[in-house]
């Protein structure tokens, strides 16, 4: 299991794929699989079956998952995604030194 450089609540720019360019927040990370979900990014439809009598299935949107390699974290003081560093184990921002 390796080190994730996201976590829940930070805000990431995606780098690649159909939602390249968009920013948004991190809903959940996954160390495991070495991925992340992204709020509103990476939207896909999935068909649900009604599970009671009298609940209705259909199509609903939601997030999937992408991996972390195709997001980069967005520092909260320059608002520029960058790379992150580590300093005295806080992460670091690479363009203008800010913890976070």
């Amino acid at each position: 299991m390796s080190k994730m450089f996201v976590k829940s609540g930070d805000t990431v720019l995606v780098l690649s794929g159909k939602s390249k360019g968009v920013k948004g927040e991190v809903v959940a990370v996954s160390p495991k699989e070495n991925k992340v979900i992204v709020k509103k990014v990476n939207v896909v439809t999935k068909h649900v079956k009604p599970k009671k009598m009298g609940d209705q299935g259909g199509l609903i949107e939601v997030e999937s998952a992408l991996y972390a390699s195709k997001v980069q974290l967005v520092c909260p003081k320059c608002g520029e995604a960058t790379r992150v560093g580590r300093k005295d184990g806080k992460r670091v921002c690479k363009k203008c030194a800010n913890e976070f």
